[in-house]
């Protein structure tokens, strides 16, 4: 079960049948209870199972041995590669556990709050503890088929080079549900089918160690097992073209190349992102969630009487804040005539010191009291009467990010020009490819989502810097880097009937660029 395939040559005389020491049957290195097995859960023992896992044991023992040895041997790229793969994945104090943890290397490389590391392997695991001895860690020897944590829940679940050695996957994903939350994020990373071949070859040539039947799984394999096991793949892609240690030559080709076709079907590793399927964010019979309406106004003095009268009453309650800022007409004066015509709306009105739809967003976000966060433009392109349609898919779990498209349905006949068209139609296809999900329109106004997503997306907001003058395009770099799930929800895009556009078509498109060009650095080649 430990992920360090070819991090150690096994000694030559270990056969791969020998048994654990007698005295390691029933805790771990550390002194870790061990988990019950199969026959302590009510389900019938598997002779072959049995077998299976113990010559698994055995071999991942030896391995631990020569490993006390050495470090890294021929695998030291690749492993080390995947520790700045999962160091993008996993933010830093997060409960974190790893299934197949091998020598803790990993584990301990994301700076958990909490770190817990499971694997088969009582001196693997007791490896880990002598390298990594941080209070934070935790290492356990179990089988991951009858883990038992005792209602424990974490923030991220990895699975990395360890799906190809179980001997049940839809088992061991069963088994991780109860230590998910809904916010539980499992990543996994395994070997590519079409290295079997070349790692055979090395195993040959002595220059990788050799390895016990593997499960070559492909990613509709691993999607498929995923679902039968209750959770919802997000997104997946390839990693690691060049595992031999090459300067210049690594970083080009693990960096830039694999990220394009051809060059990436030849990967090494696959990664995967699920979360768990489940049902509403809020059940029946909850208080429903609070919704808080950001509405950026800058010379929309026309349109504010409607938006007072059309924004619905959502959830638990609406509170509408208007965020006015640097408008040459009265929008400012005409939002305190409808504060004061209604006085028993939740409505306020925020002065921005900065200037911009992003900066006038981020005033509102940090205002707003309710559970659930939104954007409307004060345009009205997008219709207040829609805004339920999003408050819904948030609140039955559709998606964790709700993004409005206007690309979908016709739209009224001046609602849209032909060049800003095209411009949106590439953008969302370069942003799809940036953000490993389908998003069909980046530049739609309506987005929402849960403001403790939205908290911690301005807690990471640093990775990025504050470079969006828009404010969409800091909550999607956001909300994918968090690997939240993102959906469309299509809408009808309507005429302006009051003022003009604050987008300048090529001033604005150049800078689009420039800013995919910068995430892409941050997102894509790292």
């Amino acid at each position: 079960m430990s992920r360090h395939a070819a991090d150690a040559e096994l000694p030559p005389t270990a056969a791969d049948d020998e048994t654990r020491s007698p005295a390691r049957d029933d805790e771990g290195a550390n002194g870790t209870p061990r988990a019950a097995g199969d026959a302590a859960v009510g389900r019938a023992t598997d002779p072959a199972a049995d077998a299976y896992r113990a010559e698994r044991a055995a071999h991942w023992d030896r391995v631990a041995c020569a490993m006390r040895d050495r470090r890294r041997a021929f695998g030291g790229t690749y492993h080390r590669r995947l520790e700045q793969v999962y160091g993008l994945l996993v933010p830093p104090g997060q409960r974190v556990l790893e299934i197949g943890c091998g020598d803790g290397s990993l584990l301990a490389s994301l700076r958990p709050s909490v770190g817990v590391g499971v694997d088969l392997s009582p001196e693997m695991v007791g490896l880990a503890a002598e390298r990594h001895p941080a209070p934070s860690l935790r290492f356990i020897a179990a089988d991951a088929h009858a883990l038992d944590l005792g209602g424990e829940t974490f923030d991220t679940i990895v699975l990395s080079d360890v799906v190809n050695d179980l001997w049940d996957v839809q088992a061991v994903l069963e088994r991780l549900a109860p230590l998910c939350t809904p916010d539980t994020r499992v990543i996994l990373n395994f070997y590519s089918h079409l290295w079997q071949w070349p790692l055979a070859l090395a195993q040959r040539l002595g220059m990788a160690r050799p390895t016990l039947l593997q499960n070559w799984l492909t990613v509709p394999d691993l999607n498929n097992l995923l679902h039968l096991g209750g959770y919802e793949p997000l997104r997946h892609w390839q990693e690691v073209l060049w595992p031999v240690p090459t300067p210049g030559v690594q970083q080009l080709m693990n960096k830039v190349l694999v990220r394009f076709p051809p060059f990436s079907w030849g990967a090494m590793t696959n990664f995967l992102v699920a979360r768990p399927a489940r049902g509403r964010r809020v059940a029946a019979g909850e208080r429903p969630p609070r919704v808080s309406v950001i509405v950026p106004a800058r010379n929309e003095s026309g349109n504010v009487e409607a938006i007072f009268d059309r924004v619905p009453e959502m959830g638990s309650g609406t509170e509408l804040l208007f965020v006015e800022g640097n408008s040459t007409d009265d929008t400012r004066a005409a939002i305190r005539r409808g504060l004061d015509a209604r006085p028993g709306r939740d409505a306020r009105l925020l002065v921005q010191t900065g200037r911009g739809k992003g900066d006038a967003v981020r005033l509102g976000f940090a205002e707003a009291s309710g559970e659930i966060l939104m954007i409307l433009d004060a345009d009205l392109t997008v219709p207040p009467e829609d805004l339920p349609r999003f408050v819904e898919a948030l609140a039955s779990n559709k998606g964790e990010f709700v993004n409005g498209v206007r690309l979908v349905y016709p739209m009224e006949k001046r609602a849209m020009r032909l060049l800003n068209l095209a411009g949106n139609k590439f953008f969302s296809a370069a942003f799809s490819w940036l953000l490993g999900q389908p998003v069909k329109d980046t530049l739609c106004g309506t987005k929402v989502l849960w403001k403790r997503d939205y908290e911690r997306i301005a807690a990471n907001r640093a990775y990025f810097g504050d470079f969006d003058p828009f404010g969409d395009f800091d909550l999607l770099f956001g909300a994918a880097k968090l690997n939240l799930k993102i959906v469309d929800l299509p809408v009808r895009y309507r005429e302006r009937t009051y003022g003009e556009t604050n987008i300048h078509r090529w001033r604005h498109g150049w800078l689009l660029i420039k800013m995919v060009a910068f995430a892409s650095t941050r997102m894509k080649f790292v």
